[in-house]
């Protein structure tokens, strides 16, 4: 029984280690960029970023953790945990014209929705002293959601002859609804040996964590065109509907704490 207890907690451990990132010194150069993976946990003795320096946080994890004891940041520093740009939704089939006599031309094919743009990470940041020499942006935006896919045009009618009407044209397809824009990341920093955080914002702190704006929606397709004919011509096909504009995500909140 105790060998067993042992061996549970040995694996807890195991995957507590595995589970983050742990490193004695990250030294970033001018330019250099560290890309977070395989752990939403960066924990670092010191960290130095060299200006234009980046780090690109793990956007498969929803929440993101940055353990610093020391953090020195040079100038034009990012922290990049933006959200994705939704994808646009295809445009929809035209209807193809209509090429026997009287007869009722094809409709146009609807647009696809645009997808939802993802959320920016929520970001924690912990540290005994950040030292800022230069400027810092923490970009936690929500992506754009895609723009709807327009409605496809109608196709024309056939056309007439001494015994029928012309054909009436095809209905144009609706232009579908955009995607929603992702939701803006929260930011938390925590502190020991910082001045307050109104000294650095639009300073030395420049935070990014605006919703992602709604996408357009799609255009609505054109009504085909009538067939003409010497008994009587037909009638022009309907306008398709015009897509809804997506919703705009929110932005995220800013906490900061000294203790």
């Amino acid at each position: 029984m105790l060998k067993l207890v042992c061996g549970f907690l040995l694996s807890v451990v195991s995957l507590g280690v595995t589970a983050q990132i742990r490193l004695e010194k990250l030294i970033l150069k001018p330019g250099q960029q560290f890309v977070i993976e395989g752990s939403d946990i960066l924990v670092v003795d010191t960290l130095i970023m060299g200006d234009s320096a980046r780090i690109i946080l793990n956007r498969a994890k929803a929440e993101n953790y940055l353990h610093a004891r020391i953090a020195r940041i040079g100038n034009g520093c990012l922290i990049d945990g933006s959200g994705k740009r939704g994808k646009d939704g295809a445009a929809g089939a035209s209807g193809s014209d209509q090429p026997t006599p009287c007869r009722q031309a094809n409709a146009g094919r609807d647009g696809e929705y645009g997808q939802d743009g993802l959320n920016g990470n929520n970001l924690y940041i912990y540290s005994d002293e950040l030292i800022i020499d230069g400027s810092l942006t923490i970009n936690l935006n929500g992506g754009n959601g895609g723009n709807g896919g327009d409605g496809g045009n109608g196709g024309g009618g056939g056309p007439g002859t001494r015994v029928c009407p012309g054909g009436d044209g095809g209905q144009g397809g609706s232009g579908m609804r955009g995607g929603n824009g992702g939701q803006g990341g929260n930011l938390t920093i925590q502190c020991k040996r910082c001045p307050p955080i109104q000294v650095w914002i639009n300073s030395k702190v420049h935070i990014r964590n605006y919703g992602g704006v709604g996408g357009e929606g799609g255009k609505a397709g054109q009504g085909g065109l009538a067939g003409l004919g010497s008994m009587r011509d037909g009638k022009n096909g309907v306008r398709g509907a015009h897509g809804e504009e997506g919703q705009s995500g929110k932005t995220g909140t800013v906490t900061f704490n000294q203790n």
